[in-house]
């Protein structure tokens, strides 16, 4: 019985990865894009075809033609709030008519805020330079309490990735200029969700799934610059996951005492690859014009493969979706440059298919940013966004000991509500 209720902690406990203690707020589903306060100032519309090391992420091209030494630290505190609401869901126990799951009907600011810091350092020695970036690229963490409505899809979700990007680039002609790249990441994974015991007037359950890994992507890109004009174009590969680990069932009554304890466990999935495309252009001495399409390929995470003892596979059914990005960058003195950008970001995730665990949709982000040059060789950069949520339907069925003769489905009816973040961020760079 251990691999069919397992399938509700994993079904979550691949579905995001997160470092710092971020929360899931930017760029679409589990995805941050919060490595760059330049970028950011501009809400992300033209970073694959922007130079230095705040574009390293984007593009690995960035850096060619360096001269000498550029390194960029930045933080950013993103606060998420909105309302997880139960409209009607049910449980069905084996030979009892369908009830209301109980619990809180409302669940307020479930995504924690976030404090993610990232950073990267880049050498040129004129044609060819090196790079290397560490950025936290998908991250994830809600806190439901433990009386919640949703308590049995989710309740306590941290998991941490860590990537760490060694890169060349190098100018192959002029204005023309290539990149590569290596993506290593760290996952670290502790997350639970509750089980209920047959009887309603016994307490629930408890099950917690813990796992890590060490896995390996890549990045490839090429940027053009031609006078006014500089355009960007980027692949990063999907990244398949395998965390080893285990689950553990402890809190069980009656018939489904013999399930608790712990077991080993390891659990496969992939984050999306994604194609970068970028347009920069210098319109007046002071002005500059930005924008950037990315589609990311969220059909790689279409499901969460688990390994033995439990062998068997977990369909998500993320689809393939579009971020679109306009910016500015204007030039008030030699110091001072003010940004400005709005982003529309799609939702990988579908109507019928979502979870508590990961309550998206579709997104506006309106950012404004600053950058002042402290002097020849640092400069300070800041930046804030507002990212509005559209309200959207939290209604993934899910099965407590799926495909046994206690079988137990949680019939979801829920909506995410008012849901939207504030991103603040700060940031220097210095020349060497």
């Amino acid at each position: 019985m251990h691999t069919k209720t397992s399938r509700i902690v994993l079904a979550g406990a691949t579905s995001a990865a997160a470092l710092f203690w971020a929360g899931s707020a930017s760029a679409q589903a589990f995805y941050l894009q919060e490595q760059s306060v330049r970028g950011q100032g501009r809400a992300f519309s033209g970073e694959a075809a922007d130079t230095g090391v705040d574009s390293l992420w984007w593009n690995p091209a960035s850096i060619a033609g360096m001269q000498g030494g550029e390194a960029s630290v930045r933080a950013s505190a993103i606060l998420p709030r909105g309302k997880v609401v139960d409209n009607n869901t049910l449980i069905v126990r084996p030979g009892q008519p369908a009830a209301s799951v109980g619990g809180e009907a409302v669940a307020k600011n479930p995504i924690d805020n976030g404090y993610l810091p990232s950073g990267a350092i880049a050498y040129g020695f004129g044609r060819v330079a090196v790079g290397l970036s560490l950025t936290a690229p998908y991250s994830f963490t809600t806190d439901y309490d433990e009386n919640s409505w949703a308590r049995y899809s989710a309740d306590k979700t941290k998991l941490r990735t860590y990537d760490i990007q060694p890169s060349i680039a190098v100018e192959v002609a002029k204005g023309l200029y290539i990149g590569g790249a290596a993506n290593i990441e760290y996952v670290d994974a502790t997350l639970g969700n509750y089980l209920p015991n047959l009887s309603p007037l016994l307490a629930d359950g408890h099950q917690t799934l813990k796992g890590n890994g060490w896995d390996v992507g890549w990045s490839a890109g090429m940027q053009f610059h031609d006078g006014p004009v500089s355009l960007g174009l980027a692949y990063k590969s999907a990244i398949k996951h395998k965390l080893d680990g285990s689950v553990t069932f402890e809190g069980l009554q009656g018939p489904l005492a013999v399930q608790n304890g712990s077991i080993d466990a390891t659990a496969k999935f992939s984050t999306p690859w994604q194609i970068i495309g970028s347009a920069r252009a210098k319109v007046s001495k002071s002005l500059t014009l930005n924008a950037q399409v990315v589609r990311m390929g969220w059909s790689e995470f279409d499901s969460i493969d688990l390994g033995a003892p439990l062998n068997t596979s977990i369909p998500e059914n993320y689809r393939n979706s579009w971020t679109w990005a306009m910016g500015v960058d204007y030039d008030i003195n030699p110091q001072w440059t003010w940004r400005a950008g709005v982003q529309r970001g799609m939702t990988p995730t579908r109507n019928g298919q979502r979870d508590a665990r990961v309550p998206d949709s579709n997104r506006w982000n309106f950012s404004t940013g600053t950058s002042y040059a402290l002097g020849s060789n640092f400069t300070i950069d800041a930046a804030a966004s507002y990212i509005t949520f559209k309200d959207a339907t939290i209604d993934r069925t899910t099965a407590a000991y799926a495909g046994t003769a206690v079988q137990t489905p949680i019939l979801v009816d829920g909506s995410l509500q008012d849901a939207s973040a504030l991103v603040f961020s700060l940031g220097a760079r210095v020349g060497f």
